[in-house]
């Protein structure tokens, strides 16, 4: 799937036109020109190559999936990557890499799947037609701004599980321990491959604050999304110590609560041991119901299962065998 716009002088002149012709709309300086390409092979990506003049190291790039988020500074053109996000229902972290090739008119980005929404991006530049005059800096601001604010979700969302963790630390009932710990576990995997792609993106929108692609009219637009980034890296780091916090209380509280269950067990082990240890030193072997015959053999026997079998069902019951 191809999809391209056309913009000249600020104004959107037209969509949806062959890719072949963006070699001959480029040549416009007050033309600026917009494709997306959705998993492309080597042989398309060569021909976008040969036409816009890429550096062969950003198409090895595009071609070797999960790079790390950065910025590359070529000859001819930047080359982005960048990760759009989603929390599914399951709790994983879907990633979608975006490669993004920057020239003086032209914007290209390729997309790994179409779990990152490029008709979310377009709405953006139709909503501030008024800054499409800015080219290509306009473009790759609403594409990073649409990154940004998905990377905002997903710490909202995972800020959310972090405190149902904690709410249930201290609700937790007999049997919920494993559940609970396997939960943690996700959660701190999730928040470590969010911060991976979350912290790079600061020095990303840093070094293009400072290169001549954003322009001066785009300076403020940029320096907003930069301040985003700052806030959910810090947001991310947090994360990272709150479940951190999170799994230690609920070890100190599983300390707390296997000790409080020793002190239980040995103190019924201390009652039940007076009266043992006593008539063990008087050797108390009296008379009793059933004594020297059958039927008291059977009876203790029933006995000694039947209280045996209740106290195996009570400590199951309260998680503690």
């Amino acid at each position: 799937m191809v999809r391209t716009r056309l913009y000249r002088d600020g104004v959107l002149e037209a969509e949806g036109f062959p890719i072949a012709d963006v070699s001959d709309h480029v040549k416009d300086p007050s033309a600026t020109v917009w494709f997306d390409l959705l998993a492309p092979s080597p042989e398309e990506l060569a021909v976008i190559s040969e036409e816009l003049g890429l550096h062969p190291l950003a198409i090895e790039d595009v071609l070797h999936p999960h790079q790390r988020p950065k910025l590359d500074v070529y000859d001819s053109h930047l080359f982005l990557t960048v990760y759009a996000v989603k929390l599914g229902e399951d709790g994983e972290l879907g990633l979608t890499e975006v490669s993004v090739f920057v020239t003086r008119n032209a914007l290209v980005t390729v997309r790994t799947d179409d779990t990152c929404d490029i008709d979310a991006v377009v709405a953006r530049w139709d909503a501030s037609p008024g800054l499409a005059k800015h080219g290509v800096s306009f473009l790759l601001h609403a594409l990073l701004d649409y990154v940004v604010d998905g990377h905002f979700d997903i710490a909202q969302a995972l800020d959310d599980k972090v405190e149902d963790l904690e709410d249930q630390l201290f609700t937790e009932r007999p049997g919920d321990g494993r559940a609970i710990q396997r939960e943690m576990f996700d959660l701190r995997r999730t928040t470590v491959r969010f911060r991976r792609v979350v912290v790079p993106m600061r020095e990303v929108v840093s070094t293009l604050i400072r290169l001549d692609v954003v322009g001066e009219g785009m300076g403020p637009y940029y320096q907003d999304i930069y301040d985003h980034v700052l806030r959910v890296s810090e947001w991310t780091e947090s994360l990272r110590e709150l479940v951190g916090n999170v799994y230690e209380t609920h070890l100190n509280l599983q300390g707390y609560r296997m000790n409080d269950i020793m002190k239980r067990v040995t103190s019924w082990a201390a009652i039940i041991a007076v009266p043992t240890l006593i008539t063990g030193f008087y050797g108390q072997n009296i008379p009793f119901p059933g004594f020297e015959r059958v039927s008291g053999f059977w009876s203790s026997s029933l006995l000694i299962i039947v209280v045996s079998s209740i106290l195996f069902l009570v400590f199951r019951k309260k998680d503690w065998i």
